[in-house]
Formats: structure tokens, sequence, C-alpha cells
């Protein structure tokens, strides 16, 4: 598998994108991922949306609220772009 830097993440998915999804590691409702990330409730809400329609977090209810998770797709991603780069010789 290539090895991807944490840089090529952000390209493709944008900052804000790829610093949401590194916090969905544990389940979290949208208030709380605003909170942690200091935005609006309804920009996180846009970015999982896409986040969402293209597979790389999940939702499930509870009770009132909506929990999001990186889901395995996104976790790939994510333990690809954190793991350290190495150098084909």
């Amino acid at each position: 598998m290539p090895t991807v830097d944490s840089t090529a993440l952000v390209s493709l998915l944008g900052s804000s994108r790829a610093r949401l999804l590194s916090l969905l590691e544990e389940p979290l409702p949208t208030v709380e991922l605003a909170r942690r990330l200091r935005v609006t409730p309804s920009a996180v809400s846009q970015h999982l949306r896409v986040l969402h329609s293209t597979g790389l977090v999940t939702r499930t209810r509870d009770g009132r609220h909506v929990l999001y998770r990186r889901s395995t797709l996104g976790g790939r991603l994510t333990a690809t772009a954190t793991r350290p780069r190495t150098h084909d010789s």
C-alpha cells in the first residue's frame, strides 16, 4: 500500500474535513464536534454530510442525537496519512 502524508490528506479533503475526520475515532454528535473545532454546528453538519455521502463516516441515532464515527474506509485513510513516511530506494 502506498504511503500518504497528512498534507496529502488535507489536499484531498480540505483542512476542516481532515481535522473533523481525525476527531471521529469515537462516536460524537455534531454539537460536540463543533465545540472541539470551535466552529458552528451548521458548519460541522455541512462537512459531515459530505464525509457521510463519500463513505468516510457513519452515523447512528442515539435518542435525540445523531452520532458520527469514522467508517472503516475513513479509518484506513486517516491511518495511512498518519503513518511515518518511508522512501523507496
